[in-house]
């Protein structure tokens, strides 16, 4: 006679009862590895994203620390209201560059016209 456990007297029924059961069970134990692999990679990007803004905030600071020390400078040699409008005046201009390499960056994003058309047309490569 078989054990109680034993598969040949379980009815279909119940095998596949089961083997839902074994489903859901394998489910939970893969979705909370994925939520401690996600809890452990956002404590660790939490602590770099720490030292980002602090050290960002310390090269503001240093920066503005160098175009004072500039001003302050051309001021003996030009005066200080010009030292400072000529400061300023660099600044927007390298500025103003800046911003349109980076407006032109961005257009990459609606992508070229090569790719719209490809899409267009339902090809795969682009």
């Amino acid at each position: 006679m078989a054990d109680a456990g034993d598969p040949k007297d379980e009815s279909i029924g119940a095998l596949i009862g089961r083997l839902a059961e074994d489903g859901r069970a394998f489910v939970k134990a893969e979705v909370g590895v994925y939520k401690a692999i996600a809890a452990r990679r956002m404590a660790r990007a939490r602590n770099g994203l720490i030292a980002l803004a602090i050290g960002a905030v310390l090269l503001v600071c240093s920066v503005t620390a160098l175009l004072f020390g500039l001003v302050l400078w051309l001021a003996t040699l030009i005066g200080p209201l010009l030292a400072g409008l000529a400061v300023a005046a660099a600044l927007v201009l390298v500025g103003v560059i800046l911003v349109r390499i980076g407006i032109g960056g961005l257009k990459a994003l609606g992508g070229d016209e090569a790719e719209r058309e490809a899409l267009t047309r339902g090809d795969d490569q682009a």
